[in-house]
């Protein structure tokens, strides 16, 4: 039976796990099919930070226009609802010129929420409560937090890691805010977009973190360490959200004299590779939406042959 036209537009997303190259794909898959990079994670959205968040380099922005990257400060707050609504407005942008929008990033509630419909709840930010919390988790642990959540949330505490601490703030903020359990406040809309999602992975285990412990060597080699120097020299407190996770904190302690660099390269590895283990709980590699491509030699031509339905015979968007 033939299938009705799909008029939605087209969106091609780049996922997986940190250190697979998402990057640079998306920045050479932009250049060949005529399409934008918009960025999908939430710690390259700071500005400041690109050595230690990975941010597309020079040369890869070179090839293509990019969006969302550095827009915020190290101390000011991100969220869902801020990601959707400005990667709605910048892929609708996109679409206008008539070009491919190429979602790209590691954070996998923000790629899912974007490609399903997700609508949550317009709650604006109560940073009295948020600091109140945030205390309970320091002096407690987050499973504290968490507890907290489940008594009046089971169904969105089981579905968040009890170490997220932001998510778990949240979802409470909401239920304070509205009286409304976050996961009944969040609705869905049908999916927007006619969407392809390609996945990179190494394949096992031991090849990512060889992958992973390479970038962290790269990243220091670049002036990571100078990056979290100038921060720290800006007044930017190593315990801003911005900076607890991607190993700013931990080299923040190595410059205050309370590790050395070693000491603190091993934990920003271990950060990276319990990163990597998050990410794939979100890009699981038997998901049916996800088409997942071995990283190496050619997998460039074989990303861009999997994109190849959603544009034409030059490179134009099949709207």
């Amino acid at each position: 039976m033939l299938q009705p036209p799909d008029h939605r537009n087209p969106l091609l997303a780049v996922v997986g796990p940190t250190a697979v190259g998402k990057s640079a794909l998306a920045a050479d898959l932009a250049a060949r099919l005529g399409g934008e990079v918009v960025n999908a994670d939430s710690r390259q959205v700071y500005r400041g930070m690109e050595i230690g968040t990975a941010a597309p380099s020079t040369q890869e922005r070179a090839l293509a226009p990019h969006h969302l990257y550095g827009i915020v400060g190290p101390d000011h707050g991100y969220s869902l609802d801020r990601f959707l609504s400005s990667a709605t407005e910048v892929i609708a942008e996109v679409h206008g010129r008539g070009r491919l929008p190429i979602l790209v990033g590691g954070t996998g509630q923000y790629i899912w929420a974007l490609l399903d419909g997700w609508r949550p709840p317009h709650v604006a930010p109560d940073e009295t409560l948020r600091r109140s919390l945030h205390s309970l988790a320091q002096r407690d642990g987050p499973e504290a937090l968490h507890r907290q959540l489940a008594a009046v949330d089971p169904e969105a505490a089981a579905g968040m890691d009890p170490r997220n601490v932001r998510r778990t703030v949240r979802a409470l903020e909401v239920f304070q805010a509205t009286g409304i359990p976050f996961s009944q406040a969040a609705r869905r809309d049908p999916p927007p977009y006619r969407a392809i999602v390609i996945g990179l992975t190494t394949g096992t285990r031991p090849q990512l973190h060889d992958r992973i412990a390479a970038r962290v060597e790269a990243m220091l080699a670049a002036g990571w360490l100078d990056e979290v120097r100038g921060l720290l020299d800006r007044g930017f407190s190593p315990d801003l959200p911005a900076m607890t996770s991607m190993g700013y904190l931990h080299l923040a302690q190595h410059l205050e004299g309370e590790i050395t660099l070693d000491e603190a390269a091993r934990r920003v590895r271990v950060d990276h590779q319990r990163l990597a283990r998050r990410q794939y709980a979100w890009f699981k590699p038997g998901d049916p939406r996800i088409s997942w491509i071995l990283v190496g030699e050619g997998v460039a031509a074989e990303a861009e042959a999997v994109a190849r339905g959603l544009v034409g015979g030059e490179g134009r968007t099949r709207c």
